[in-house]
């Protein structure tokens, strides 16, 4: 739609000349000249771009992010602003050699390893929702499971960690910015009883992120670190798909309990969850267990079964790389309506047969989230060929 004479459009010249006139109080320069400004993305009156920083100020150049969004929303034609600030860390410094681990001594457990990553202030446990590739109900899943998660009397947050398609906020019905209560820290969204933060919430829902690996981890640390999550007793992370920088980089900064890998019954689909839990593998994150979903169509009028998609590829996968199995998913018309009307299954209809599926899953997945945290039994060992 074409914009209005009282709405002039906006372009990136335009942003560019009114962030140079933000004159950035360390430097003595204007924040473009000093090359501060990345990621301009203007779109529909949307504008959004990162403000580059040292990594060791951080939050006190808050009022340098301020500036620049204050500067750009005075725009005319600028209905909303995402000014995000962006630090890249330098190259740690070389640390000494962990001492040599002696002959027949185990390695260290799982639960040791996510203790050296820094905690998330109020957070029990993490479990993330990854899929090898886009299309097999990853977010569905998420969004259902932390449900089922808070039905069995969990406190749950939920973190939508795909910056460049974020969906959670449609699934559960929830718009609107968060706020920010010291101008640091945001407030997460909270519906159906769950925490939730989104890019999703901060961007226009057709605003494209065209941004990089270092400022999409830069966000993501801010959406997981700068939230006021409270005590949870579980986060869950529904991570992008495949198994790129961000989902790399995201399992090997936060303390991740456990990863759950959904996957449909195909094999192009069961190729790539293998390389999902590769990555976990690789990166030494226990894998939770598998879920198949879109298992089987029922068919709603005459109650046929068919297995459109196949059936039992990931339960069979499951086995031969020795990971649990968590269950399956139907493929059913009212867990699309109610996702794509704001009304995920397991709050909308909890009786429902489809959300008893999602509840058995998630409280498997519980079971095993504290036995984790508590040091109780390990989750199994994946073996990946």
């Amino acid at each position: 739609m074409p914009p209005s004479p009282t709405s002039p459009s906006v372009s990136r010249d335009d942003v560019l000349h009114a962030l140079a006139a933000v004159i950035d109080d360390r430097s003595g320069r204007d924040v473009v000249s000093a090359g501060m400004i990345s990621g301009i993305v203007v779109r529909d009156g949307n504008v959004g771009f990162a403000v580059e920083v040292d990594p060791k100020e951080g939050a006190a150049r808050e009022p340098l992010r301020r500036a620049c969004h204050d500067a750009v929303l005075a725009l005319k034609g600028v209905s909303s602003v995402t000014a995000v600030l962006t630090a890249h860390n330098e190259a740690p410094q070389a640390k000494a050699p962990p001492p040599q681990q002696s002959q027949g001594q185990p390695p260290a457990s799982g639960r040791a390893r996510v203790a050296e990553k820094p905690a998330i202030e109020g957070v029990r446990s993490i479990v993330a929702v990854a899929s090898g590739k886009g299309g097999v109900g990853k977010s569905t899943t998420a969004v259902n499971l932390a449900l089922g998660l808070a039905a069995g009397g969990r406190k749950v947050g939920l973190l939508d960690a795909d910056i460049y398609g974020p969906s959670i906020p449609r699934m559960l019905g929830l718009s609107g910015k968060p706020e920010t209560p010291d101008g640091k820290r945001l407030d997460p969204k909270q519906g159906w009883g769950l925490k939730v933060m989104s890019m999703g919430f901060l961007v226009a829902e057709d605003t494209p992120m065209i941004w990089r690996g270092p400022m999409v981890m830069s966000a993501l640390e801010q959406m997981l670190r700068d939230v006021n999550w409270g005590s949870l007793d579980v986060l869950v992370v529904d991570l992008p798909p495949g198994t790129g920088d961000a989902q790399l980089t995201m399992a090997q900064r936060v303390p991740i309990t456990g990863a759950v890998i959904v996957s449909t019954p195909q094999d192009i689909a069961l190729l790539d969850a293998r390389k999902g839990l590769n990555m976990f593998h690789k990166v030494e994150v226990p894998v939770l267990g598998i879920v198949e979903n879109m298992s089987y169509f029922l068919c709603p009028h005459c109650g046929e079964r068919s297995e459109i998609f196949g059936h039992g590829g990931a339960k069979a996968t499951a086995a031969e790389l020795g990971a649990d199995f968590l269950g399956e998913v139907p493929l059913h018309i009212e867990i699309r309506k109610t996702s794509d009307s704001g009304r995920p299954v397991v709050a909308s209809a909890p009786d429902s047969p489809h959300a008893q599926v999602y509840r058995e899953i998630a409280e498997r997945i519980g079971d095993k989230v504290d036995a984790l945290v508590s040091g109780g039994p390990k989750g199994p060992r994946i073996v990946v060929e």
